[in-house]
């Protein structure tokens, strides 16, 4: 048989009830089917010409022998000497390759905005450059230009010798904005880690390299006692 009930005392009016313990505090709710998009990519494209040794050997003759008798223009330039921008009436054969590759490259890399593959007769000017120990490019871009690109004659020894400094320097386009706020916080997704400073690229005999016109980029110092020889180009509709 069951018990009876105790019977309910009911306590004086001075007695507080005692206090129930609160409820637990919910833990985070579960996130699922998370996606994480890098929205906004800049394309910058590099690859090694397989014609190289042929045609930096032509290119670095003829670009030492035009040295001579022009002089330097001025532009992004710090130091050095730049030619005109009419190299493709001077150059030869060998900076018709290089171009043509170039605007290769530049189509592969261009679509219509849906998307689809699109044929385009680019235009196109370019230049050389020849650094020496000290010289480089202060921070520019390539106004009236949709692609712009840079192919290396000579690396000066840089590609055995990093320290020699002379890396092509790309800006963050998103500015430094991100990191004004939390200079010792990125976020955790690739390319992260260069969030608001610059990437580089250590140039190659032989490498070109293709990136949007706007992209703000730079030289830094080329620091051996060779010489740096390099060829840059716009292509443009």
């Amino acid at each position: 048989m069951k018990s009876p009930p105790k019977p309910t005392v009911p306590l004086p009016p001075h007695v507080e009830a005692p206090a129930q313990p609160p409820d637990p505090a919910p833990g985070p709710a579960s996130l699922v089917n998370l996606e994480v998009q890098n929205l906004f990519p800049t394309p910058v494209a590099g690859g090694m010409l397989a014609e190289a040794p042929q045609i930096n050997a032509a290119l670095r003759a003829v670009i030492l022998e035009r040295e001579k008798g022009h002089a330097s223009t001025q532009h992004s330039n710090l130091g050095g000497w730049q030619s005109t921008w009419d190299m493709l009436d001077w150059a030869g054969p060998a900076i018709h390759q290089v171009v043509e590759a170039a605007k290769q490259l530049a189509t592969k890399l261009t679509a219509d905005r849906q998307g689809n593959p699109i044929p385009i007769q680019w235009k196109v000017n370019c230049w050389a450059n020849v650094n020496r120990s000290s010289h480089g490019n202060e921070f520019h871009s390539h106004p009236g230009a949709y692609w712009s690109g840079t192919y290396y004659v000579d690396d000066g020894g840089i590609a055995g010798n990093p320290e020699l400094g002379g890396e092509f320097e790309v800006q963050d386009p998103r500015g430094v904005a991100p990191v004004m706020y939390a200079p010792l916080l990125t976020f955790a997704t690739p390319g992260g880690l260069t969030l608001g400073s610059s990437e580089l690229v250590s140039p190659r005999a032989g490498m070109m390299v293709l990136f949007p016109s706007w992209l703000i980029h730079a030289v830094r110092p080329y620091h051996g006692a060779a010489t740096r020889i390099s060829i840059a180009f716009n292509l443009s509709l």
